[in-house]
């Protein structure tokens, strides 16, 4: 160990404040991803007075089932001044921030290391349970004081960044469903004089399909009809580390592959989940999946598969009550084929593809960029151990 290691518990000691008198209403969780959430405990009937009161630069954490998660959940309060959570997570605070930055032993708690040598200490604990006194006794290189804010900075601003680019890529996830909701739910979308169709008067026509009215010329299909569905081939462990392909399968992460099957645009589907939670994805270029998930790609010139996309999409609570299987749910052919998608006409068609189409590209430049971000952020991470 490098002489510029120290042990945790050099910097840091307990805090207890109980909320007596119910100062503080702030209820938090802790969450596995490292990060305060809104607590969804059921807390009627609860001693809220017994409650522990985490303030702004103090951590929480649990040690409890460190081994079973392979993660140790600890979490920095920074973006209010305070809150309560379970008596059951630890509160410490730094004693000397002059000496450790709050920011900068929050950065070593968030690598993928930390978590792993929690574990290898959490083995001899009760239920796979991390003992304080361990926890305490890990170490971590303690820089300069100077160097620490330097690395917190160069952090921080990779952080922000990612912040930044997920709220933008949101709004524009807004944006792309208001459109679809507008076209093809309310059918709102410009007549030939701009104005919205329905409610400007477009004429409107009885589908016995859906038993209601569609804008005369378009149709109800259905997904066995205008959406082809092909499957992947590897198993779903074919990923390797910084492959170079996306490789989709059931779980919502992406990871990567040497290999590619397709060269398209597509729309993917998990085919099967244990909770009948099935990640949707869109993606355009070369790329690989696994045997259960499912490519889909438009077989009708009117349909885009940004179309496909949110069709899917609106249908993902649905699937959870018709999905087949036990311990794992499965998505079939015999569930999908059957589903009702409408069909604009042609002209209607070619203008949604214009309008969602440099949404579709912005969105997918932003994921890419967030990719490199994140590796950015992973490799100062790793470099901590090198400023010691």
């Amino acid at each position: 160990m490098k002489s510029s290691y120290k042990p945790i518990g050099d910097f840091i000691r307990l805090v207890d404040e109980r909320n007596t008198g119910l100062k503080v209403q702030t209820l938090l969780g802790l969450s596995i991803a490292k990060e305060f959430i809104p607590s969804v405990a059921n807390i009627v009937g609860s001693d809220m007075d017994n409650y522990k009161i985490i303030r702004k630069n103090q951590f929480a954490c649990s040690l409890m089932q460190v081994r079973r998660d392979k993660k140790m959940p600890v979490a920095l309060l920074k973006e209010i001044d305070e809150a309560i959570i379970s008596q059951a997570y630890p509160v410490f605070k730094i004693e000397d921030i002059e000496k450790l930055l709050p920011e900068y032993l929050m950065m070593w708690f968030s690598r993928t290391e930390f978590d792993r040598e929690a574990c290898f200490y959490a083995v001899g604990g009760v239920r796979g349970s991390l003992e304080w006194e361990d926890f305490c006794n890990m170490q971590l290189p303690v820089p300069s004081i100077e160097k620490q804010k330097e690395i917190v900075k160069e952090y921080s601003t990779i952080v922000n960044r990612i912040k930044l680019n997920e709220l933008f890529n949101q709004k524009l996830e807004e944006t792309a469903q208001a459109i679809f909701k507008r076209w093809f739910i309310d059918f709102e979308f410009p007549d030939e004089n701009g104005k919205p169709y329905k409610s400007s008067g477009g004429e409107m026509e009885y589908n016995s399909e859906t038993d209601g009215e569609i804008p005369k010329g378009w149709e109800i299909s259905t997904y066995g009809k205008v959406i082809d569905f092909k499957t992947g081939k590897l198993n779903s462990n074919a990923s390797v580390t910084d492959g170079k392909y996306p490789f989709f399968t059931c779980s919502n992460e992406t990871f990567k592959t040497n290999t590619y099957s397709f060269d398209t645009e597509a729309v993917l589907l998990a085919g099967n989940n244990a909770s009948a939670i099935y990640p949707l994805k869109y993606f355009a270029g070369k790329f690989d999946v696994y045997q259960r998930t499912y490519v889909l790609t438009s077989k009708d010139k009117r349909l885009s598969n940004k179309q496909i996309f949110y069709s899917v999409k609106s249908e993902l609570e649905n699937f959870k009550g018709v999905s087949s299987g036990t311990a794992t749910k499965f998505l079939t052919l015999t569930i999908l084929n059957d589903l009702k998608i409408v069909i604009a006409n042609e002209t209607s068609g070619k203008l949604f593809k214009k309008l969602i189409d440099p949404i579709f590209k912005q969105k997918l430049a932003l994921e890419q960029e967030l990719e490199m971000l994140q590796k950015l952020k992973d490799l100062i991470l790793s470099k901590m151990t090198m400023n010691s």
